[in-house]
C-alpha cells in the first residue's frame, strides 16, 4: 500500500481505504495475509527509497510470501524499468503480483502483458506530468525575466 500524496489520502486512497479494499479482495480470493506493507507519503518513481517496499522484497526472498496484492498496479511502481526489475525478480523467486482493481495476475503470459500495457500508461502519465511542470517553470521564469527589464 502506497500514498504519495495528502492529496491521494483525502480522494480515496488513503492507506486506511486501501487496507479495506484489499482485506475484502483477500478474502474473495481466498488469500492469507501475513503482514501489510505501507509507504505513505512515498512516491513510487524511479529512485525514491521505499523502506517497505525493500521489506516486502526481503519477506519474498526469504519464502515469508509469495503473492504481492495491490490494489492498483501505480501503487507499486509507474516506471516500466522498475517494473520489468520486478517482474523477473518475482519470477526467481516463484512469487507474483494480483491487483484488485487492474484485474493483474503475472501468473500468466496475458496477465503480464496487461500490466506492461498499463505500466506503459502510468510511465506516460509521470512523462507528461514532468514535462508540464517544466513548462510551467519556464513561463514562470520568462515573467520574471520580462519583469525585472
Amino acid at each position: 500500500m502506497r500514498v504519495s500524496t495528502e492529496d491521494q489520502a483525502r480522494e480515496g486512497f488513503s492507506l486506511t481505504e486501501q487496507r479495506e479494499r484489499l482485506e475484502t479482495f483477500c478474502k474473495f480470493k481466498g488469500y492469507e495475509i501475513i503482514d501489510y506493507y505501507e509507504d505513505a507519503g512515498i512516491s513510487a518513481k524511479t529512485g525514491n527509497y521505499r523502506p517497505e517496499f525493500e521489506r516486502l522484497k526481503a519477506d519474498i526472498k526469504a519464502k515469508k510470501i509469495n503473492t504481492i496484492v495491490a490494489l492498483k498496479l501505480d501503487r507499486i511502481t509507474r516506471s516500466i524499468c522498475d517494473w520489468e526489475k520486478l517482474i523477473t525478480f518475482l519470477d526467481e523467486n516463484n512469487a507474483y503480483l494480483d491487483c484488485a482493481n487492474d484485474e493483474i495476475n503475472t501468473t500468466t503470459a496475458n496477465g503480464k502483458m496487461i500490466s506492461r500495457l498499463l505500466m506503459s500508461v502510468s510511465q506516460n502519465e509521470i512523462d507528461s506530468l514532468k514535462n508540464e511542470l517544466s513548462t510551467k517553470d519556464k513561463i514562470i521564469e520568462g515573467y520574471k525575466l520580462k519583469r525585472k527589464n
